[in-house]
């Protein structure tokens, strides 16, 4: 598996407007009903279809049941145990901000755009940086027919409160105090933090839950709500849980689903079925094969399947083929020696050749890098300075590396490895999870380039249970490891995750920010201005003050840029899928993603 494994209708956000902003019912065996995937870009009255194959092919459709059922994967890869949405390993789609097929949230992110869209609100306002009101939609009922109401909304979040081991606990660190006012809901960010975009992604990501139900979890576990464990799912979403086994999971959809109306209609499918498979291996080959209409899962070289004559589509029709929105992050323990001078980090950030990774470990899914937190194209651009980030960066360039450290002092020894007063640069281990395929090759091409230059470092790859504690208590040297994506908080949550100085862990302690552990006594002020600029001028400057002490620093570097979600289809029974020239929704599962679930049109009707 790969690391990915481990946020209403909008016109015009066309590929050249993207980029020149930014320079079974049953079993798995049932699918072998599906139809051929070699049939043209055309429906059964022969219309031309839109939103098909990267090729501008479709398949002929299924037949029987299957042809008016949805088949996904890539989320759920061992059997359902728990459907609590609050528990640490949640059972999919309960598992948190990954669809609202069962449960939603209060707003929904765009990826691409950036924008906060309609949820269970219907409405939001921003007041500077004190508040945030929301007024609920009109008529929404839970699946049992009963109404959703403030209350319920009120204690989701109150959750926090009454179980502070949740995540939701966070809410309040951001938030003085959430009321209601009969439909409308006001939210006051903490005068002091003023942090409004992580309050936002909050109220983007959050799911709101029944109270009822909850308040019940809550008495039957002594306020322990993440232990609480459940096979049902009550939610306000367009389909309930119907079947869940070690085989798949199958949701029906709710004929009595309130945002028809908000929708113009119903799902477009009557199922939505996740089959569990043992590897991506297994999943890559029935998505060709167009067993699988839509998945999330790295698969390698996919161009290869509509060079083929498969009716594979993705979003770009053209190389990233995915919207970045994820910044594999190359940590450095900043408390060895060398990785304490700022010199060798920046020699080390020139010394990888990021055009290899993106072409060798991601397949060709990544955009140039640039020296910036900022992720260039879609959502995130509007902050970016890219020309700063490429007169004061770096780009690969070993020359470049090796003046570097000769400059701050390092001589070549014996041995061909740099070192300086008697300490050399290295030997470091560079580490990430085994099985997490393209960080693996990343950073085998990584310490490579590190051996080119003279710097002693080689691969490591631990099972993710060690990889993460021994990023968290700072046992490492250098590793590849995962910081915010792209959502309502970026680029701000970025900065925070990779510099911020608040409650610095020693060595030996959990951290949960800055693994680096990298000491500057500017970067607090600076992440509370960024986080409390009333207006976007003040933003951007704000993140760029940020950025210039990133690129002086280089506390860490990315590798390469990911999808928040890879948004992969197969145009076999389905087509009007999202991509670039049929963008009325993102290439997303989740948040405003949920858009293409009504929009598809079955092939062969």
């Amino acid at each position: 598996m790969t690391a990915q494994d481990s946020p209403r209708h909008l016109g015009g956000t066309s590929r050249r407007r993207f980029l020149a902003t930014t320079g079974a019912l049953g079993s798995v065996a049932a699918l072998a009903a599906c139809g051929g995937a070699t049939g043209g870009g055309s429906g059964g009255g022969g219309e031309e279809l839109v939103g098909v194959g990267n090729n501008g092919k479709a398949g002929s459709g299924r037949s029987g049941d299957g042809a008016d059922q949805l088949f996904i994967a890539g989320f759920q890869w061992s059997p359902p145990t728990n459907f609590n949405t609050f528990a640490g390993s949640p059972a999919w789609p309960a598992s948190g901000n990954v669809a609202q097929y069962i449960y939603e949230t209060l707003l929904r992110f765009h990826i691409v755009s950036g924008e906060l869209l309609p949820g269970l609100a219907a409405s939001h306002e921003v007041n500077g940086n004190e508040s945030i009101s929301l007024t609920l939609q009109d008529g929404i009922t839970w699946h049992d027919g009963s109404e959703l109401t403030v209350d319920d909304v009120l204690y989701t979040f109150e959750l926090g409160k009454i179980d502070p081991g949740l995540g939701i606990a966070s809410f309040w660190t951001e938030v003085d105090e959430m009321t209601a006012e009969g439909n409308t809901l006001n939210v006051a960010i903490n005068a002091e933090r003023k942090n409004v975009g992580a309050v936002l992604a909050t109220l983007a990501q959050q799911y709101i839950v029944p109270k009822a139900v909850f308040e019940k979890a809550a008495e039957e576990t002594g306020n322990k709500v993440a232990s609480w464990e459940t096979d049902e799912a009550m939610g306000t979403g367009p389909f309930t849980l119907e079947l869940a086994d070690q085989t798949q999971i199958i949701l029906a959809r709710h004929d009595d689903y309130w945002g028809k109306d908000f929708y113009g209609g119903l799902p477009a499918m009557s199922k939505i079925i996740h089959p569990i498979f043992k590897s991506n291996e297994d999943g890559n080959i029935k998505f060709q094969n167009g067993e699988l209409d839509v998945m999330q899962q790295f698969v390698p070289q996919i161009s290869k399947m509509w060079e083929a004559g498969k009716p594979v589509g993705t979003y770009l029709r053209e190389e990233p083929y995915f919207v970045p929105s994820s910044m594999p992050m190359f940590l450095m323990n900043t408390t060895k020696p060398g990785l304490d001078d700022p010199a060798v980090r920046k020699a080390l950030a020139y010394a990888v050749d990021y055009a290899s990774i993106a072409e060798t470990a991601m397949s060709g899914y990544s955009s140039q890098v640039l020296a910036s937190l900022v992720i260039p194209d879609g959502a995130e651009d509007q902050w970016l300075d890219r020309d700063k980030a490429e007169a004061d960066g770096w780009a690969f360039d070993a020359d470049k590396a090796a003046e570097l450290l000769e400059e701050a002092g390092y001589e070549k020894g014996s041995d061909g490895f740099y070192a300086k007063d008697g300490e050399k640069l290295g030997p470091w281990k560079l580490i990430t999870p085994q099985g997490w395929t393209d960080w693996n090759a990343a950073l085998e091409i990584v310490a490579k380039n590190f051996q080119d230059i003279g710097v002693d470092a080689t691969t490591n790859f631990p099972q993710e249970a060690q990889t993460t504690s021994a990023i968290q208590n700072g046992d490492f040297d250098m590793a590849c490891w995962y910081v915010a994506g792209t959502n309502p908080a970026a680029p701000w949550q970025r900065f925070s995750d990779v510099m911020s100085n608040v409650d610095m862990a020693p060595l030996g302690e959990t951290a949960y920010r800055n693994f680096s552990r990298w000491e500057n006594g500017e970067i607090n002020d600076l992440l509370e201005t960024a986080a409390a600029a009333p207006d976007d001028e003040s933003k951007k400057e704000a993140i760029a003050a940020l950025d210039d002490l990133y690129r002086s620093e280089v506390p860490a570097f990315p590798l390469m840029y990911r999808p928040d979600e890879f948004f992969e289809f197969n145009a076999s029974n389905w087509s009007n899928w999202p991509t670039e020239d049929n963008d009325y929704a993102p290439p997303m599962f989740r948040g405003a993603g949920n858009e293409w679930i009504f929009q598809l049109k079955k092939i062969g009707d």
